[in-house]
């Protein structure tokens, strides 16, 4: 059985008197037992889709299923199977992170000592125990994350959303919320995460789509995606000067190794066959023709390279400036 199936999602938003289309005509099939991932930008859509599963957003049109269940006609019964921990988190800030998880627990059904006992498990489990008795305003942001992960796990969901779950988080607060979701995943765990970071949806996902505009682009195994850029990557930097891109594109684009050009801001994104042979070559061109190369590397594809290929842009540098959530501290956990 199929952990969700959307089928023609739409949703729009009137925005200042404008409608403002988030999602256009979504389709998409999530195993059971899968790390499924949402790659993309920011306002691509990624948030209302997760919203929309989890049942806090009505979609315009469009059927889906998730937990084998319809999410219009039995909302209630696929919020008693999904579990969701949003961008901002769920937590009493006043109270403190066993406090807010009891809550949970007798929210979903549990008696005090189920709670308590499945509280306690938690806490165990996750690495709560050093702060778990201390007011949620006083965690850092590592701690904070953990603490929405098991709120959103306390009652043992079949299918867990995660939207965006390390943005703002330091190096080793980031990998180990990876190693808990792989936890999660080997114990039976469906997960379907939105994230904007390449190596995220790299190290997690079995499979991922790339969502750009409210639309699918691309959709497979990390590898498969980038298995559809054949060769090398080649990535020029040239001077700002007027027309450089241009003139250099002209040059590079006839030439037999050259399979495809990318521009990217003042940037040439050219993927190559045998791109340590061809790369002196590529120099001598441009060099002969008086463009000045500031900058040139060679590597494989990456997922940033199937983004660029199938929007125009590079989501590397969209994301780059995006501004890190703040939790209470900014020591690491």
């Amino acid at each position: 059985m199929k952990a969700i199936e959307i089928k023609d999602l739409w949703k729009s938003f009137r925005v200042r008197g404008r409608s403002i289309e988030a999602l256009h005509g979504l389709t998409l099939a999530i195993d059971e037992g899968e790390i499924f991932g949402f790659l993309g930008p920011n306002g691509a859509g990624k948030t209302t889709t997760l919203r929309i599963l989890a049942t806090l957003l009505p979609p315009d049109k469009g059927t889906v299923s998730v937990a084998g269940y319809d999410l219009l006609r039995q909302p209630g019964r696929v919020r008693e199977h999904i579990g969701y921990v949003g961008q901002s988190g769920g937590a009493d800030d006043i109270a403190s992170g066993r406090d807010n998880l009891l809550l949970q627990a007798r929210a979903y059904g549990m008696t005090k000592a189920e709670g308590t006992r499945r509280v306690q498990e938690l806490i165990e489990q996750l690495e709560l125990a050093t702060f778990a008795d201390r007011p949620v305003r006083s965690y850092s942001g590592g701690q904070r994350r953990r603490l929405d992960l098991a709120l959103g796990i306390v009652h043992r969901p079949k299918l867990l959303f995660l939207d965006e779950p390390s943005t703002g988080l330091d190096p080793q607060s980031r990998a180990r919320l990876w190693e808990e979701v792989r936890k999660l995943h080997s114990a039976g765990t469906t997960v379907f995460l939105t994230t904007h970071y390449l190596d995220e949806a790299d190290n997690l996902c079995a499979r991922l789509a790339i969502i750009d505009g409210g639309k699918i682009v691309a959709e497979g195994t990390p590898a498969q995606l980038k298995q559809q850029i054949a060769g090398d990557v080649v990535t020029l930097s040239l001077a700002d000067r007027g027309g450089q891109i241009t003139q250099a594109r002209a040059i590079l684009q006839d030439q037999t190794f050259v399979r495809e050009i990318q521009p990217d801001g003042q940037r040439l994104q050219v993927y190559v066959e045998r791109g340590e042979e061809v790369l002196a070559t590529m120099l001598r061109l441009l060099e002969g023709q008086g463009i000045a190369v500031q900058t040139i590397a060679l590597a494989r594809p990456s997922l940033d390279d199937v983004f660029l290929r199938q929007t125009g842009r590079s989501l590397r540098e969209e994301t780059t400036n995006l501004p890190a959530r703040a939790y209470g501290y900014a020591r690491a956990s």
